[in-house]
């Protein structure tokens, strides 16, 4: 049995724009579901859909807490995050979707496993692509 993986997420709709702070258990598919508008809200609404900055962890009430600090934090300390670990704001979905892409024939986000989120059972690992 593979080891569940939960994310806290960043997107932005463009440097320095609007921010929205979220948790998954597939980045790749809720990042896609944002960019492609298919659920309407404030991403869509506001065109939030670069990512700019991630935290992996392996138990779900670790990520939901830290999605629920996150939210309640001034903005310009979770720009001061995205800048310290992004700092020119590159949109880290391609380098993160690709190679699941590759290695997936007729690869679908939205056909992908993990479509909930459910406990885990790991500590906090945290993930930085610059």
């Amino acid at each position: 049995m593979r080891e569940r993986v939960y994310y806290v997420y960043i997107l932005a709709s463009r440097i320095g724009g609007t921010l929205y702070v979220g948790v998954t258990d597939d980045l790749v598919r809720r990042v896609y579901v944002h960019k492609e508008k298919l659920l309407k809200g404030f991403t869509q609404e506001y065109d939030v859909v670069r990512l700019v900055y991630f935290e992996q962890f392996g138990e779900i009430g670790a990520a939901i807490q830290r999605e629920k600090r996150l939210k309640k934090w001034r903005r310009a300390w979770k720009v001061r995050l995205i800048e310290e670990n992004n700092p020119n704001w590159n949109d880290l979905y391609p380098p993160i979707a690709a190679p699941r892409i590759a290695a997936t024939p007729h690869f679908s986000p939205l056909s992908s496993p993990g479509l909930a989120d459910q406990p885990g059972t790991t500590d906090l690992v945290r993930l930085h692509h610059q």
